[in-house]
């Protein structure tokens, strides 16, 4: 029977995560060649090649796509036994995730948080981000995960999000009338955007709904009361992109950063587990996004 190697196995789901051998090696606190030579113990323990690297790209071979639930599986079994030999000491991570941010990833997150820590108790705010950057700043979150704000420059990339108008198939909108918008706040960071560019084009609009939360907002906007900007990937059910029927303005890409102040090992591999996690979620449903926004400028300069 095949015995493996746990800290080889957590290098090589690191390796994964990471899709880059110098991050994994300094999430790790090693060396890139200590790393290698644990990868290639592990391969030759499966008899397989896990890891295919180029120059320029490292990525999982097939039977290392094929491996890499079951490494994840592995680790956290035997992080949940030695948690139970002795005491656990529980940490807290408290995480902010702008609302018009968060979708379907976020089940993802949490979990793959919990695997890699099952004694780490997770706080979740979920908030406009402007109001989670006034709980950074002050304090009272230890990450978020917000759309980059105009004054805001810091902060590690994730992904970029890309937007359009959204509305019910039914929603009527008649030229020189002021675009109905809804919005969770005044202070709406997505609200801003929509207005901004509704200025430029001298496109004149009025708020026909205030909700609180994004998820009050998406509910007028499906019901057919307004129309508003959303990311792509995050469109309300039932609504289409509307920006060519009614001539409304293209707009501008937004990006996704994780804000922390974390500086200790230990918070180091959390935060590396989460931006890995949310990457390789947000991957597929980002390229989408680009080619319905890309469809749609090319059908409105047609």
């Amino acid at each position: 029977m095949t015995t493996l190697d746990v800290d080889a196995v957590k290098t090589f789901v690191t390796i994964a995560e990471l899709r880059s051998f110098t991050r994994a090696a300094e999430a790790l606190g090693t060396t890139q060649g200590a790393i290698s030579v644990k990868l290639k113990g592990l391969e030759r323990r499966v008899g397989h090649r896990l890891i295919e690297r180029t120059p320029r790209l490292v990525r999982l071979s097939a039977q290392g796509a094929e491996f890499l639930v079951p490494a994840r599986e592995l680790l956290a079994a035997h992080d949940r036994a030695v948690a139970g030999l002795s005491p656990a000491r529980r940490r807290r991570f408290s995480l902010g995730i702008a609302t018009h941010v968060g979708g379907a990833e976020v089940p993802t997150l949490l979990a793959r948080l919990h695997a890699h820590d099952p004694a780490l108790t997770i706080e979740v705010r979920l908030d406009d981000s402007r109001d989670l950057l006034d709980a950074f700043d002050r304090g009272q979150i230890d990450a978020a995960i917000i759309r980059r704000e105009d004054d805001r420059r810091d902060g590690e990339m994730l992904a970029t999000d890309h937007y359009g108008w959204f509305a019910t198939p039914d929603f009527v909108h008649r030229a020189g009338e002021p675009l109905r918008l809804a919005a969770s706040s005044p202070s709406c960071g997505v609200l801003n955007i929509a207005t901004r560019a509704l200025a430029a084009a001298s496109i004149p609009w009025t708020e026909t709904f205030l909700g609180c939360g994004s998820f009050a907002v998406a509910d007028a906007v499906a019901a057919g009361l307004a129309t508003l900007v959303f990311s792509c990937r995050l469109a309300p059910a039932g609504t289409i992109e509307v920006s060519r029927r009614f001539g409304l303005p293209a707009l501008p890409p937004s990006e996704i950063v994780l804000l922390s102040a974390l500086s200790d090992a230990k918070s180091r591999v959390v935060l590396k587990t989460l931006v890995s996690a949310f990457r390789e979620h947000h991957r597929l449903p980002a390229d989408r996004a680009a080619e319905e926004i890309r469809a749609v400028m090319e059908a409105a300069g047609s």
